[in-house]
């Protein structure tokens, strides 16, 4: 454990000292989108994240490669060079497209190849284990089509949900942790060497997240771009197929005793199955959404709308940071739990426990204006929007409310002229940039940037 601790901190390191420097290199190289009318963000933000992020990868494996016990990964695997050789190819691919912009049918054919490379070097699914049939092997075709359909899948996914400072390194942070509980637990408890580097790419994607996230919070001074949604997609999927299709359920010999222990202990053998559908629950949901809405419309499954979750979050009413706070809550409560009903799948307070938090969650979706009233005694020791104005009571600032409103739009409309805010008055020699409700981060992962995914 503290192998893959001491491993994780490296990554986290090098990630975020390395992010001020991308920060400044994706500045000179001219990597910033331009401020439209719906971008949140008052500059230009740069984007290229995806840098450092691939750099900490690096520097993970190396230092894993150098630690006594990390190290048979290395010496009886080949599936770490599989993972750095997918991923330095998707990074590649990620960095000219948040530079270049390149066409969508070149990223998706990039992501296949990536795929295609993993396979080639052993990262592939071998057998399934499949409930009330056993396991099945697979065949060579089916294998790989069936790996490179989880890597596309998964890194679009990741992509999708990218539409919040903060949203998708926080997500894929939280889902990585509880996969690497999960294969830490295959790994050592039952004695399964070929779950070792599963447990190793999980230590290293929360590494890269977590070095990448001081920097990406709201409001971000950096985006990951394409080089980074697609870099972690690519790594979180490479980890649920090595503990999905390398890890034999037989060695586990959980088959002994009654019927109905063998189906209790089989749970953490069906859990490989259900674990990576779990860590990409929320962005699959909203990938599978989205794509539904945009055909319904008519439009391409890859055209820009404001229908993500996170965006019906905002519009709700709940502010940024609780929107992603929000998208955070559920998917640890999706990702933990189902890693603790692997553990113990005939426990009641597990079950109970998952629904008093989903009520919990429900709670926090339809409170979005809720604001505390705090005593007067205890104003000192919370943020200035907590406190009470002197002198006036609780209704009479409720009634302040909307007139202070009315007088902001009316010196809004004295501003920008009668035209509206997009539209400047006679005489300006510019237009003002309008804070909108959505802005753009970059291209979903095969789309293009005319048709991007809407960042927040």
């Amino acid at each position: 454990m503290r192998e893959y601790l001491l491993t994780l901190c490296i990554t986290a390191a090098v990630t975020y000292l390395l992010t001020g420097p991308v920060r400044k290199f994706a500045i000179v190289a001219g990597a910033m989108p331009e401020i439209r009318a719906r971008d949140v963000h008052r500059e230009p933000t740069p984007r290229l994240g995806g840098i450092a992020m691939f750099f900490g990868l690096c520097a993970g494996l190396l230092v894993a490669d150098h630690l006594t016990n990390l190290n048979e990964v290395f010496e009886k695997s080949n599936e770490p060079r599989a993972l750095l050789s997918g991923a330095a190819l998707i990074w590649l691919i990620g960095v000219l497209d948040d530079k270049f912009e390149i066409d969508a049918l070149i990223k998706l054919g990039g992501q296949m190849i990536a795929a295609g490379v993993m396979v080639m070097q052993g990262l592939t699914i071998l057998w399934l284990p499949v409930p009330l049939v056993g396991t099945v092997a697979l065949t060579q075709w089916q294998g790989t089509l069936l790996t490179v359909a989880l890597v596309v899948i998964t890194i679009n996914a990741v992509n999708f949900v990218d539409g919040l400072d903060g949203l998708a390194a926080g997500m894929v942070c939280i889902a990585s942790a509880a996969f690497f509980m999960y294969a830490y637990r295959i790994w050592y408890s039952y004695g399964i060497e070929a779950a070792a580097p599963a447990t190793l790419f999980a230590a290293i994607l929360m590494g890269m997240c977590l070095g990448f996230l001081p920097h990406n919070m709201h409001p971000a001074r950096i985006f990951m771009g394409d080089s980074g949604s697609m870099l972690i997609g690519l790594v979180l999927a490479a980890g649920a197929i090595s503990v999905t299709g390398q890890v034999d359920p037989d060695i586990m010999r959980l088959f002994s005793g009654s019927e109905r222990n063998a189906v209790h202990q089989m749970v953490p053998v069906y859990i490989p199955l259900l674990m990576p559908l779990t860590i990409i629950a929320i962005p699959a949901a909203d990938l599978i959404l989205a794509i539904v809405r945009r055909t319904w419309r008519g439009q391409s499954p890859f055209a820009a709308d404001r229908g993500h979750l996170h965006h019906r979050l905002l519009e709700i009413g709940h502010s940024h940071s609780r929107a992603v706070l929000i998208m955070y809550f559920w998917s640890a409560l999706i990702a933990f739990g189902a890693l603790t009903y692997s553990v113990n799948a005939a426990s009641m307070w597990i079950v109970l426990g998952v629904v008093i938090l989903s009520a919990i969650g429900l709670a926090l979706l339809l409170l979005p204006r809720f604001r505390p009233r705090t005593p007067r005694w205890a104003e000192a020791f919370v943020p200035p929007r907590y406190r009470r104005r002197s002198g006036l009571s609780a209704e009479a600032q409720e009634a302040r409310a909307p007139a202070s409103q009315t007088q902001d739009s009316e010196a809004a409309a004295g501003q920008y002229g009668p035209a509206g805010p997009e539209q400047p008055a006679a005489g300006d020699a510019q237009s003002p940039v309008t804070v909108g409700v959505a802005g753009a981060n970059g291209a979903t992962a095969i789309g293009g940037r005319g048709s991007s995914k809407v960042r927040i």
